[in-house]
């Protein structure tokens, strides 16, 4: 390739190119040739240099194949390291769109993207990462073998490699031919991990009958819950029978005061209300009737008369908590009765 000019403009580097009078190689015989049928000019994306986004504008020969036994007339020739067929951007340039793609997804690759001077979207991102070629599918010693819903009552299948964790096919249906299909033509499976399943019990005996099927963690705890249920329902009255009989309860105590009289002025209104409302309500008024005939709000009402007693409708005191004043009040409480009202001197 020759570099015949390069320049700025509109803070892209731009590159303009034409390839050497060389012969090159057919695609699919490998005769070379350099009898030259046209040419044409293609626009190449590339990595950015200092900061600014770099477009080639390379020139290419199209060439005749004067191989006899060749089926093809014409080809493009590419150039090793810089020009892939149907591609708009160098190798080096895809390989950094891909990998931004696998490591960040979308969004993030295409954020990443556009701080190293490649603007592209986040679906032409995704875009990229669906065209990667799937590794090649290893058959798994242990393989995992389980349903799921993809919505209503329409099931699929997934395989996984149970000891790498990965994924390896996925279908529509819980079908027993299938798997069975699956495990003739990848042999060497040797325990299959599966639910509990009939289904995928018969496939994987027509497919694998020396592999053996086990059962993991998580099937195992739900058929043994599962059956628990099943045997505690059947037996629920049993449960009742065998269930030894509660202790009688100790007669509840009254509470602390309630032989005692009121002795506080809360504690003597607290009485009184209580004995009020109950006088009218358990005469069968009603609520709001009692209120209007007390004079008092509604709710106060409720609180007297779904009380058992007056002392639960008092409040408790709340537990004292020492306080760093506690080892000085008597004296405070001496020097204010001697007249010493100024908190500054006394503090």
């Amino acid at each position: 390739m020759r570099v015949e000019r390069v320049w700025v403009a509109g803070g892209v580097v731009r590159i303009a190119a034409c390839t050497r009078e060389l012969a090159v190689a057919c695609p699919d015989c490998g005769r070379g040739s350099a009898r030259v049928h046209s040419r044409c000019d293609r626009m190449l994306a590339d990595v950015a240099a200092g900061g600014r986004p770099v477009l080639i504008g390379l020139s290419v020969r199209r060439l005749f194949c004067d191989s006899p036994g060749c089926g093809r007339r014409t080809f493009a020739e590419q150039v090793e390291g810089l020009t892939v067929r149907y591609q708009r951007r160098s190798p080096l340039l895809q390989h950094l769109v891909e990998m931004a793609g696998v490591l960040l997804a979308g969004r993030g690759g295409a954020r990443l993207l556009q701080i190293l001077k490649v603007p592209l979207s986040r679906t032409s991102v995704l875009f990229q990462v669906m065209r990667l070629p799937l590794p090649p599918t290893v058959t798994p010693r242990v393989l995992g073998v389980d349903d799921f819903a993809l919505y209503a009552d329409v099931y699929g299948t997934l395989l996984v490699d149970a000891e790498t964790r990965l994924p390896i096919e996925l279908w529509a249906g819980r079908d027993a031919e299938q798997l069975a299909a699956w495990l003739r033509t990848h042999p060497g499976v040797e325990v299959v991990c599966r639910d509990g399943s009939l289904v995928y019990r018969q496939g994987i005996a027509d497919g694998a009958p020396a592999a053996v099927q086990v059962s993991d963690r998580f099937h195992l705890w739900q058929g043994l819950s599962k059956r628990i249920v099943d045997i505690a329902a059947a037996h629920r009255g049993c449960l009742v029978v065998a269930a030894p009989e509660p202790d009688p309860e100790p007669p509840p105590e009254a509470p602390a005061g309630s032989v005692d009289q009121a002795d506080t002025p809360a504690r003597r209104h607290a009485q009184w209300l209580f004995e009020a409302v109950h006088a009218v309500t358990d005469t069968g008024c009603s609520l709001s009737a009692a209120a209007r005939e007390l004079g008092l709000n509604r709710r106060t009402v409720a609180k007297y008369a779904r009380a058992a007693t007056w002392q639960d409708c008092v409040r408790r005191a709340r537990p004292h908590r020492p306080a760093s004043l506690d080892p000085y009040l008597d004296y405070l409480r001496q020097r204010w009765e001697e007249g010493e009202h100024t908190a500054t001197v006394l503090h």
